[in-house]
């Protein structure tokens, strides 16, 4: 399908990058970490070319004969890393100040990362919420799923509000296989219970990594007149001189960004603040270069 925020040129650097989980999970990389489990769980997954040296077990023989080609009838256990993609879609990320919504450039992150991953063969997987799971699709890791994952985010438009504590938790006890948890939100919320939830996937030896899309202007303050300001999720209202109350404003935003950024850093949990000024490819970019650097 269209999708706006993958341009030709954008994908092509993309390829050049890969996103790796360092821990290590069930069928990490085919013919290197073989799935202790393969041949007990035959959820079909998808094909591949046969190799030499691939067991002729599972080759698909009905394949053979429509193509006189070799390929391999692979399973769920065989594909690469397990990936979830959380994007928030509440009312306050729906808020901009410039031309891109931190929803859009959610969106956008999240159509980027979802290209990457399953153009290395992982198991690719998305979850929606506002105060409740709005859509949820399972990891698989078939390249024409990415039609399915992209369909979903470009119809996203923010509403409600949002829970993200509780999403967290209730994705943790769903989820049984060590995977990656990849958090895109603006984390307007409350930090202490939005760490508590993140710590349950560290409990659990998932690798978590969150991006905190933030809009330049909640952080600066920097409105010059008399403002009316309107709470996106619960429609309270307040008008105020934000000269008087830029410099408090600015601390407790400040205290709140230091709050996750060290409580991340605690619990070995990736903390990407990123601003919707910054060119999304560029972002995507330099945190993939960021990340090779460390795996």
């Amino acid at each position: 399908m269209r999708n706006d925020f993958l341009s030709d040129e954008f994908l092509a650097k993309l390829d050049k990058f890969n996103l790796r989980a360092r821990l290590i999970v069930e069928g990490f990389i085919v013919g290197l970490h073989k799935s202790p489990y393969h041949g007990f769980s035959v959820e079909f997954s998808d094909h591949r070319q046969y190799n030499p040296g691939d067991s002729i077990r599972n080759l698909d023989w009905k394949v053979f004969a429509k193509t006189n080609r070799y390929y391999i009838r692979r399973y769920e256990e065989e594909t690469n890393l397990k990936s979830y993609l959380l994007v928030d879609h509440s009312n306050s990320m729906q808020y901009s100040s410039g031309k891109t919504s931190k929803l859009d450039y959610a969106k956008a992150f999240a159509s980027a990362l979802s290209y990457l991953m399953l153009s290395q063969q992982d198991a690719v997987g998305l979850l929606t919420y506002t105060d409740r799971i709005t859509s949820y699709i399972p990891p698989r890791s078939m390249r024409s799923y990415l039609n399915v994952i992209l369909k979903e985010i470009y119809q996203l438009k923010s509403s409600d509000r949002t829970n993200t504590a509780q999403i967290l938790h209730s994705l943790a006890d769903r989820i049984k296989k060590r995977g990656l948890i990849i958090l895109i939100s603006d984390m307007i919320d409350e930090p202490d219970r939005i760490m508590q939830g993140l710590q349950h996937f560290r409990h659990q030896k998932h690798e978590v990594i969150l991006f905190h899309i933030q809009d330049k202007q909640e952080i600066e303050f920097d409105f010059k007149k008399e403002t009316e300001f309107i709470d996106a999720e619960t429609g309270e209202k307040i008008i105020v001189n934000p000269w008087q109350i830029r410099k408090e404003y600015r601390e407790t935003y400040s205290e709140t960004a230091n709050y996750l950024k060290r409580k991340c850093h605690e619990a070995f949990i990736e903390y990407n603040p990123i601003t919707t000024e910054t060119p999304f490819e560029d972002a995507l970019l330099q945190y993939l270069i960021k990340r090779s650097k460390l795996i």
